[in-house]
C-alpha cells in the first residue's frame, strides 16, 4: 500500500492526466469511423499494428510523409475556430502520399499544449479523425502531450505523419515526356501555406478577423481558415485508371516550386494563367499588398491545389474520371524540352 502524504501532485504543475484520460475516451468514437482492412489494434496501445496483406498488397512498398499546419494555426487559436485544422494537417500529408501513387492507410498524430483543454483539443482531433475517413486512412494512434511553460496559455501546436503503400514497381513521378499535359484541379483558397504573409497582409489592410470578408460571406477570420482540399480518392482513381505520369501537390512554393519536383532534367512546363481565374481570395491578397503574379505563384497555390500530368494521348479520358469526382479539370498546360516553368498571360 503507498503511504498516504498531501504533497504536490502533477496537477499541482500543470499537467493533468485525468484530462489526458477524459480525451482519449472522447474522441475514441471519432477514430473508430476510420478503422478500415489492415487495422489490427486501435487507440491505447504503446504502439499500433497494421497489416499490409489484410488491406489488399502483395509486394507493397511504403511510403511515408509528415507535415503541420504552420502558422494558420495562429488564427484558429486567435479566433477559437479550431475544427478546421485538423483536416488541414490530414491533407498536408496525405495529399503528398498520393503524389508517388501511394494510397495512405494510416496516420498519426502529434498535439501539444501548455494547459489541456479537453473540449477544445476533442474537436482538433475530430477534425484529424474527419480529414482520415475522407481520404479512407485509419486515425490508428497519436500522442496529447500537455506541457506547462513551453506553450503560452491557450496556444497549441500539431503535427501528423501518414503512412501509405504501393505494389513494387508503381511509385509516381514515372513516364513523364515532353507533350505530357498538365491538369489542374481547383483549391479551396490558401490551403495551409503562405499564412506568414497572408497575416501580414491582414496587418496591412488593418481588418481583424472578425471583420466581414472583403470577397465573401461571414468573417476574415472564417474565410481564411477554410480547410485544406483532400484529392486522394480522386487522384488514386485518376492513377489506376493509366495515363497518369506524376502528380504535384501545389504547397509552399506554390506553381513555381513544386511542379518542377516532377519533372526529370531536361524537362519544363509551359503553364496558360488564363486557364483558370483566380479565386476571390487570391485578388484580395494580391490587391492589399500589390504582389507581383511571380511572388504569387511562388507563394501561394493560386487556386490549383493539385496538378496531374498526363499522357497526351490518356488526357481526356483522365479528365472524365477526375469529373466523375465532382473535379472541375482545368487544362493548363503541357510538358515541354527545356527547363523551368514559363508562364503565358497574366494571373491577376
Amino acid at each position: 500500500m503507498v503511504a498516504g502524504k498531501n504533497g504536490i501532485t502533477y496537477a499541482d504543475a500543470g499537467v493533468d492526466i485525468d484530462a489526458g484520460n477524459a480525451l482519449v475516451e472522447r474522441i475514441k468514437p471519432a477514430a473508430k469511423r476510420t478503422v478500415r482492412p489492415g487495422v489490427m489494434s486501435g487507440l491505447g496501445g504503446f504502439g499500433a499494428l497494421f497489416d499490409l496483406k489484410a488491406a489488399g498488397y502483395s509486394d507493397p512498398v511504403l511510403v511515408a510523409a509528415t507535415d503541420g499546419v504552420g502558422t494558420k494555426l495562429r488564427i484558429a487559436i486567435d479566433t477559437g475556430e479550431v475544427d478546421g485544422v485538423g483536416v488541414d494537417l490530414v491533407a498536408m500529408c496525405v495529399n503528398d502520399l498520393v503524389c508517388q501513387g501511394a494510397e495512405p492507410l494510416f496516420f498519426l498524430d502529434y498535439f501539444a499544449t501548455g494547459r489541456l483543454e479537453t473540449e477544445k483539443a476533442a474537436r482538433i482531433i475530430e477534425g484529424i479523425a474527419k480529414g482520415c475517413e475522407l481520404s479512407g486512412c485509419a486515425l490508428i494512434g497519436g500522442e496529447t502531450a500537455e506541457m506547462p511553460g513551453m506553450y503560452p496559455d491557450g496556444d497549441f501546436d500539431l503535427a501528423g505523419f501518414a503512412v501509405g503503400a504501393i505494389e513494387r514497381g508503381c511509385d509516381l513521378p514515372s513516364g513523364v515526356a515532353a507533350g505530357d499535359v498538365l491538369l489542374g484541379l481547383a483549391s479551396d483558397g490558401v490551403h495551409s501555406n503562405g499564412y506568414s504573409l497572408v497575416r501580414k497582409l491582414v496587418d496591412i489592410s488593418g481588418l481583424g478577423w472578425d471583420s466581414p470578408c472583403p470577397w465573401g460571406e461571414g468573417t476574415l477570420g472564417a474565410a481564411l481558415l477554410t480547410p485544406t482540399r483532400l484529392y486522394v480518392k480522386q487522384a488514386l482513381s485518376a492513377v489506376r485508371s493509366g495515363g497518369v505520369h506524376a502528380l504535384a501537390h501545389i504547397t509552399g512554393g506554390g506553381l513555381t516550386e513544386n511542379l518542377p519536383r516532377v519533372l526529370p532534367d531536361g524537362l519544363g512546363v509551359d503553364i496558360d494563367l488564363n486557364a483558370w481565374e483566380l479565386p476571390d481570395v487570391f485578388k484580395w491578397l494580391a490587391t492589399t499588398g500589390d504582389m507581383a503574379d511571380a511572388e504569387m505563384l511562388k507563394t501561394f497555390n493560386s487556386g490549383i491545389g493539385m496538378i496531374l500530368v498526363v499522357g497526351a494521348a490518356e488526357a481526356d479520358r483522365v479528365q472524365s474520371v477526375l469529373s466523375a469526382h465532382g473535379e472541375k479539370v482545368f487544362v493548363l498546360g503541357h510538358v515541354r524540352e527545356g527547363e523551368g516553368v514559363h508562364y503565358e498571360g497574366c494571373l491577376v
